[in-house]
Formats: C-alpha cells, sequence, structure tokens
C-alpha cells in the first residue's frame, strides 16, 4: 500500500459519516418560563407566526388586508348623500353645492382594532386658509378622528392640524407635504374596552405615520371627537364604520386598505392579557 492510500484510509476512519437529524420543533424545553407563565423563552412548543404575503410594492395591500378602495370600486363605501366620484384612480370630495349638504363617506363593513393605510391629497392651489383648507378627516368607528389638513405652511391651532389627535393632541412633528402632492397615513387603531356595565376599562389608543414620520406614538384619545368641548367617553360595541370626512374640501383619497387586528396585536404590558 503507498503513502498516499494509506493518508486516506486513516482520513477515512478518523472522520466517520454521520447522517443528518432532522430538527422538528426548532428551540428548547429547558428555558426559563417567560411573564405570564405560558411559553419558555425560545420555546420549541410555541406557535410560528401566521405567514402573511406582504405586497409586491411599497404602501400595496397586503394578502390579508380588507381593501376598502382600489382606484376603481366604491362597492366598500356607502355616502351620506351622492357616492363621491372616481377619477383618474381617485376619490374625490364632491361640492357641497352638488352633493346637497354635508356628505361623509362611510364603510359598509365594521372595523374595531385595525391596522389603516391611506393615501390623501389635498387640493392645489390652495383657495382658503387654516381650517378650511384641505380638511378631511379619518373616523374610526365613526367617533375617533385622525385630522387630515393641508397643514404645509398654513397656520392653525395645535390640534387641529394634520396629524393631529383632533381637539385633544398635536401630532409630535409637521411632515406635511406641499398641497396637490399624495401624502400617506399608515395609523394603529387601538378600539376602547368598556366593562359590561358602560365602565371604561382601557381608552383607544392610535399610533399614526404621516408620510412616513411617526406622528403619535401610541397616544390614548380623551373619547368621541367633539369639536370646542373636552371628548369623552359613552360605552359602544366593538365593531363600527370607519369614516372619512367631508369638510366642504375637495380632498382626493386613493388606495385605502385596512387589517383588522387580533387580540395579540394589541399593545400589553407584563401583566396585561390584552381584554
Amino acid at each position: 500500500m503507498t503513502i498516499r492510500s494509506l493518508a486516506g484510509l486513516v482520513l477515512a476512519t478518523a472522520v466517520p459519516a454521520v447522517p443528518a437529524v432532522a430538527q422538528e420543533k426548532p428551540g428548547f424545553r429547558d428555558t426559563p418560563m417567560l411573564p405570564g407563565g405560558q411559553w419558555r423563552v425560545h420555546d420549541a412548543n410555541r406557535p410560528a407566526p401566521v405567514v402573511v404575503a406582504p405586497a409586491a410594492v411599497p404602501g400595496g395591500a397586503p394578502a390579508d388586508a380588507v381593501v376598502l378602495f382600489d382606484g376603481r370600486s366604491t362597492d366598500a363605501w356607502r355616502a351620506d348623500r351622492t357616492m363621491w366620484p372616481v377619477e383618474n384612480g381617485a376619490l374625490t370630495i364632491p361640492s357641497r353645492a352638488r352633493s346637497g349638504g354635508e356628505n361623509n363617506l362611510v364603510s359598509r363593513q365594521d372595523f374595531g382594532d385595525v391596522q389603516l393605510h391611506l393615501e390623501f391629497r389635498s387640493p392645489s392651489p390652495p383657495t382658503k386658509a387654516s381650517q378650511d383648507r384641505g380638511n378631511s378627516g379619518i373616523w374610526f368607528m365613526q367617533r375617533y378622528e385622525v385630522q387630515i389638513l393641508d397643514g404645509y405652511r398654513n397656520p392653525t391651532y395645535a390640534d387641529g392640524t394634520i396629524g393631529a389627535v383632533y381637539g385633544w393632541k398635536p401630532p409630535l412633528v409637521n411632515a406635511a407635504r406641499r398641497p396637490g402632492e399624495w401624502q400617506t397615513y399608515d395609523i394603529v387603531f387601538e378600539r376602547p374596552r368598556f366593562a359590561p356595565d358602560g365602565t371604561l376599562l382601557r381608552p383607544a389608543y392610535v399610533t399614526a405615520m404621516l408620510n412616513g414620520v411617526l406622528v403619535q406614538n401610541h397616544q390614548a384619545m380623551l373619547g368621541t371627537t367633539i369639536w370646542r368641548q373636552v371628548a369623552g367617553y359613552k360605552a359602544h360595541g366593538d365593531a363600527a364604520p370607519i369614516q372619512l370626512q367631508d369638510h366642504d374640501s375637495p380632498v382626493a383619497f386613493r388606495n385605502i386598505w385596512v387589517r383588522p387586528l387580533t387580540a395579540a396585536a394589541i399593545a400589553q404590558d407584563l401583566t396585561e392579557n390584552g381584554r
């Protein structure tokens, strides 16, 4: 036997082939318990997250979204008076002379806790000022408003500008684009919780990104939005429509979708059970 073949024999006997064993449930079963007493750190038996396919393009609706407006159909909405017209893929608030008065758009489906995405455009050139300039609003459960306004170089009261929880919390910053440019809202709304007797257990919360900039960070809401008064809560059901406000300004909207959220998505502290 040659030295070369001997070396190969030694190598073969020194490193025997070991078949790979698949790990059926990656993780651990001997680690400490996490708060709540249900799962261990890196628990092998903890359920994996549900797979949701994201949109092919930024801002598009993911696979589990409810599409409220896709640029064509208005079937997901009803109007107080007349349906808002669709042109070039956008819904636009009609003049009150045309609609005959206040003409809000209301979703046919009811929602509670949601993630919402929409895009809006203020009229250009602006013809009015302050609260009359590009005014609209997103009313979750037809009660709790996040303000839409032309906030670009448009002085107004702080709790009524773009990105505000209307009548309560100004936005952290003013991230408004120029009038005539499309803007984006990405909002997480957590509905309030009430006891059977109507007592408020937990207020509504809102987290909002305007044009990719954080303007409200898990902000508690005071209650049903009301003009020139302090908001308050009155018990209601767990789901209600989303409303887009007609404030007599031709604001346009496109690409509107929502994701109803499960209890697991609601912000919790270490002892909260999400209810």
